[in-house]
């Protein structure tokens, strides 16, 4: 079943994309969407679709900028440009790029299901030598995870996510949440991974990292003060981190994500 990822800034339309096509009927599955391609790169690189279906004409980081940088991606997905604008120097652009496919909004299910049919399903990427486990393609996207854990059995697994959503800019550890539930850090421990497959220290700091990219996309704030406010109390602990799961820093995040945005005054001195 082919992996789908969708990115279109207007809401209703990627609502009436995600929910009225029959997917499965087409055997593929939605994985994520995103509201443009600044908000779509990261989970993209993390969740791994076979087809990314984006518009093209989107504030931040437009349709044809997103293919751009998903074609350095070692596990590259196909493209497919959605636009509301017959111009034929985009159908150019596209096709520069190397796309699966240009279609024109509303999108005829039949002609996406053609489309769909010439376009292979990626084999699993294999893991490189110097992978630690901790890479950018082990970066989960919280949202299915936080699905996930909702519907765990375990009261004290739910403890934790709360814990993790609500108080996640504190020093928060497994040990102080366990004694508030009046079990054992072991046990909590043992539950969180069984459900997971993840430690309490991984959920954290993905979670931390989550909200920190939402921020850097801003473009609102220094890097030292998201550190601050999202839980990662110094600069330099926010860019180990940053670097251990995302294999890059926060400003070359920042830098080839936005494509050049420009941050107003002197902020970007301080990244």
């Amino acid at each position: 079943m082919k992996k789908i990822f969708i990115v279109e800034d207007e809401d209703i339309i990627r609502r009436g994309l995600v929910c009225t096509i029959d997917w499965l009927r087409l055997g593929c599955s939605v994985v994520g969407d995103a509201p443009d391609g600044l908000a779509a790169l990261p989970r993209i690189e993390a969740l791994q679709p076979d087809v990314v279906l984006t518009d093209i004409r989107m504030p931040r980081l437009d349709g044809l900028a997103l293919a751009r940088r998903l074609k350095e991606c070692a596990h590259a997905p196909a493209i497919i440009f959605l636009t509301s604008y017959a111009d034929f120097s985009y159908a150019q652009a596209a096709l520069r790029l190397q796309a699966a496919d240009y279609l024109l909004k509303p999108v005829d299910e039949a002609e996406l299901q053609h489309v769909l049919e010439k376009i292979p399903v990626l084999p699993p990427r294999q893991p490189d030598e110097d992978d630690t486990g901790e890479s950018t393609r082990a970066f989960k996207d919280w949202a299915a995870l936080r699905e996930r854990l909702q519907q765990a059995e375990s009261p004290y697994v739910r403890a934790v996510l709360a814990a993790i959503q609500t108080r996640y800019r504190e020093k928060l550890s497994l040990e102080q949440i366990a004694s508030e539930q009046g079990v054992s850090q072991s046990y909590l421990s043992r539950k969180l991974k069984d459900a997971t497959g993840q430690t309490f220290g991984s959920l954290l700091a993905r979670y931390r990292l989550q909200q920190s990219i939402d921020l850097l996309a801003a473009g609102t704030w220094r890097v030292y003060e998201i550190a601050e406010q999202t839980g990662f109390g110094d600069y330099k602990n926010f860019c180990q981190v940053f670097k251990k799961y995302l294999h890059t820093s926060p400003r070359a995040f920042l830098r080839q994500a936005a494509g050049g945005i420009r941050l107003e005054g002197d902020r970007h001195e301080t990244l």
